[in-house]
């Protein structure tokens, strides 16, 4: 199985912090939110990982890649827990960038990994969507996609007042937190949505999903939207909408941003004490 991260968005929602870096290196504790992705992937057995970049997103292949220097410097001061750290970045996955040259959206985004993918089944990952598990969000994909051998979109339920900001699904359910897609649509209205239960960042798709966004024309905001080639692939296959166990931070927002760097800063031992002083102190 390889994964796709479309990586190319311009991050308008956190400017001004992302006019001059990628929205995906933003820091979240002391890690760049694309890097949780990324283990994420490895953590369900994930090693080919192609991210999605588009220009100014240099930065992201620097991270990833191997870094000579830093490390010599490391190594000569004595820093062994930082120098096997930054090892393992470069280390954990096989990983390839395409650039999508234009921001014609989302589903154009996936569109660019065809080649790289060759035919086969695949899972797609939003750098926007923070997901924190003891079971990995798209491993939870991973194994219903394996069940049934349909392609899978993962799903929570949102408050209706939100529905806009998001793809909504129309469906049954099968069992419990399982869904057989009916009907998906694109930001739809609080009175236009066939539900509250909207598409999260996390996908495993058949590779059929070329064929319906090779077909899919421009939709919501002029762009080719991914929820439209999966309401293509509705005519052909059945697709499938799972409830993830998790919590999710969408850290493209900056209130989620904040949120998920205090709430993952109180889970790690060496910072939780701290935190929980800092916290006291400006109540």
């Amino acid at each position: 199985m390889k994964v796709v991260i479309p990586a190319a968005g311009l991050g308008t929602r956190l400017l001004p912090a992302t006019k001059a870096q990628p929205k995906e290196m933003l820091p979240v504790v002391d890690k760049p939110a694309i890097q949780y992705v990324v283990e994420e992937a490895v953590a369900s057995g994930i090693k080919d990982i192609l991210i999605i970049t588009g220009r100014g997103k240099r930065a992201i292949e620097d991270h990833f890649d191997k870094s000579v220097e830093l490390e010599q410097i490391l190594e000569k001061g004595g820093k062994s827990s930082e120098l096997e750290e930054i090892k393992q970045i470069s280390d954990m996955a096989n990983i390839f960038y395409i650039r999508q040259k234009e921001q014609l959206g989302l589903g154009h985004a996936v569109l660019c990994a065809k080649n790289h993918i060759n035919e086969e089944a695949f899972a797609v990952m939003l750098g926007d969507d923070l997901i924190v598990n003891d079971k990995p969000a798209i491993k939870q994909l991973l194994d219903v996609f394996a069940r049934l051998n349909c392609s899978i979109v993962a799903v929570e339920p949102i408050p209706k007042d939100k529905v806009h900001r998001y793809g909504v699904i129309k469906g049954s359910q099968v069992e419990d937190g399982l869904y057989e897609i009916e009907d998906i649509i694109e930001k739809p209205s609080k009175e236009e949505a066939p539900s509250n239960i909207a598409t999260i960042g996390r996908y495993v798709f058949t590779p059929r999903i070329f064929e319906c966004l090779e077909n899919t024309k421009p939709g919501y905001g002029g762009e080719i939207q991914l929820t439209d080639a999966i309401k293509l692939l509705l005519s052909s296959e059945k697709v499938y909408a799972y409830e993830f166990s998790g919590t999710r931070y969408d850290i493209g927002t900056k209130e989620d941003w904040i949120r998920a760097t205090v709430e993952l800063a109180l889970k790690r031992k060496d910072l939780m004490a701290k935190i929980c002083q800092f916290l006291e102190e400006i109540e």
